[in-house]
């Protein structure tokens, strides 16, 4: 199914991604495994991998192939996921003329709490776990950098609050769980003529991430709970 998210945004999703193309390319930040960082993209991909999977090459090579195989031109961000492509929402909200979308997926097999011990206790170890909470945030209007990162501190927040409002727990600590510990997030920043500085918690686009992105991933845990934790 395709659908046009805004101006310059259309989405593709199916059972085996969540795909978003740029009518040009857009600046984005995110802790994706392919392109993860900082760059100017033309398409976001959420790919969906089976739950059991034998990892066999590295991840950002497998999307990356994935990309190629779909016939992706220029840059890819990347991010993969066992979660079931059904627990994707989207929320959306236009505050004083500026475009906000929510997109999220989510697999709870793997819930942590920030501080939790973790399981490879190695500063340089990789974790092949699965169960994972995929955000991808976008707004029509230009976003410094720096108010680029503080939209991903925002909804970060929301997403540990979510958690805590639907009671998820931590198997490591027993306390409330903050994310998984796989998760990926992105943020986009738009074209348009109004440059955004700053928007935290103060702020009334900081108001609208965190709300937009608690209702999403609520909306998205219902999902989860239908699919009895099986598919993430």
């Amino acid at each position: 199914m395709s659908i046009n998210i805004n101006t310059f945004t259309k989405l593709e999703y199916n059972e085996n991604h969540i795909h978003l193309a740029f009518s040009s390319p857009q600046q984005v930040i995110s802790s994706a495994i392919l392109n993860g960082g900082l760059i100017k993209a033309d398409h976001i991909v959420n790919w969906k991998v089976p739950k059991h999977a034998s990892i066999c090459e590295a991840p950002e090579k497998s999307l990356g192939d994935y990309a190629k195989a779909q016939g992706w031109q220029g840059h890819v961000v990347g991010m993969m996921t066992a979660a079931s492509m059904s627990s994707l929402r989207i929320e959306q909200a236009c505050v004083e003329s500026i475009d906000i979308t929510v997109l999220i997926t989510t697999g709870l097999s793997n819930a942590r709490r920030a501080g939790d011990k973790a399981d490879i206790q190695e500063l340089l170890g990789t974790t092949h776990e699965v169960g994972t909470i995929n955000l991808i945030l976008i707004f029509s209007a230009q976003l410094t950098d720096a108010a680029m990162v503080e939209a991903m501190m925002i909804a970060t927040e929301a997403k540990a609050a979510a958690l805590q409002n639907a009671k998820v727990l931590s198997p490591i600590s027993g306390l409330f769980a903050t994310g998984t510990g796989t998760d990926a997030i992105a943020v986009v920043s738009g074209n348009g003529s109004q440059k955004i500085k700053f928007c935290g918690k103060h702020v009334l686009l900081g108001e609208w991430i965190g709300r937009l992105v608690i209702k999403a991933l609520a909306r998205s845990l219902t999902t989860q709970v239908s699919l009895d934790r099986t598919d993430v």
